[in-house]
């Protein structure tokens, strides 16, 4: 018979403090910003072609326009996307410098 080791539970662990995090906040909304699908595939659309305007993008997802749009609203609200106005036409294209904040944050946990 095999004998059993005794594993520390997670839940034995002695209290910890936590530290003010003031990059907490920050990782928290970048990171609900990239917490749909939709907003993962557009984040990955934009890194594969550098650019796109809203119509482009919808034509790749399975969403109507107006969901779309409510994603890259989000996407922009966080700054991992901008969105520059050419005429009617938005033309959408990642932040680097946000997108490596993320990436920052994230390796930072």
């Amino acid at each position: 018979m095999a004998q059993r080791t005794k594993t520390k539970n997670c839940c034995d662990a002695s209290p910890v403090k936590l530290k003010a995090d003031p990059t907490a906040g920050e990782l928290a909304e970048l990171a609900w910003a990239i917490a749909h699908p939709a907003r993962v595939q557009i984040v990955r659309l934009l890194l594969a072609r550098k650019a796109c305007v809203c119509g482009e993008i919808v034509d790749c997802l399975p969403l109507a326009q107006s969901t779309v749009s409510q994603h890259l609203k989000i996407l922009k609200d966080s700054g991992l996307i901008q969105g520059d106005v050419d005429g009617p036409r938005v033309c959408y294209c990642i932040n680097p410098q946000q997108l490596h904040r993320l990436k920052a944050l994230v390796a930072d946990l």
